[in-house]
């Protein structure tokens, strides 16, 4: 064993002691029902700024289970833009947005949403999932997952409302009334017809008018 692994396990061990909070289990169970290490946020952040995750690594923390995600396609990523630049134009002083943060749950969960939507009085490093307005999604090879399980996790959180917007078809899945079941409500909106926040009318669109460049 290298001296960079005896490094790591000891920062490991003191990240166990500082950065867990008490009633937190040390596992999580896998699916084959193995049990896992369970990793806390602050645990995560901490190797991050330790060195010894990488900052560019794209991963979620779902329940301590880090999760890897998919490279992103071409096409999310002209969608993506083209909604930034259409919403960053329209929305009123109220209203912020920020693309692609580390949208912490809870102690041992983290998403990264492509957007959320939240009141300018809040601080960004306020955000939590009972002041967020909106998380959306742009969802290509994660369509099934972005509308099943992380949408039932968005709502077990009590986050007001989750689009997931399917870049081969352009339509919009919208979830809304969440409860620890999942949400209650939810709707396709189709690309030719008006996508638009109930909080922010202004900002309403047509996915299938967007300029897709």
């Amino acid at each position: 064993m290298n001296c960079g692994n005896v490094s790591a396990m000891n920062y490991q061990a003191q990240s166990s002691r500082s950065l867990r909070p008490a009633d937190v289990s040390m596992t999580t169970q896998g699916a084959e029902g193995l049990d896992r290490r369970r990793w806390t946020v602050a645990e995560i952040e901490a190797m991050v700024e330790a060195g010894i995750i990488d900052d560019g690594e794209r991963f979620e923390l779902i329940d301590g289970d880090v999760v890897p995600m998919s490279p992103k396609g071409i096409r999310h990523e002209v969608i993506k833009g083209a909604l930034l630049e259409f919403w960053m134009s329209k929305k009123s002083k109220s209203i912020r947005l920020i693309p692609e943060t580390t949208f912490r749950l809870n102690d041992v969960s983290f998403l990264e949403p492509d957007f959320v939507f939240f009141a300018s009085t809040t601080k960004l490093k306020e955000l939590n999932p009972s002041n967020a307005l909106l998380c959306v999604e742009v969802s290509d090879t994660t369509l099934r997952y972005d509308t099943g399980r992380k949408a039932k996790l968005y709502a077990s959180h009590g986050v007001k409302e989750l689009w997931a917007i399917d870049v081969e078809t352009l339509q919009t899945h919208i979830f809304t009334k969440p409860s620890g079941d999942g949400y209650l409500e939810r709707r396709l909106v189709e690309a030719g017809e008006v996508l638009a926040p109930s909080f922010a009318p202004e900002l309403a669109t047509k996915m299938g008018e967007l300029d897709l460049v």
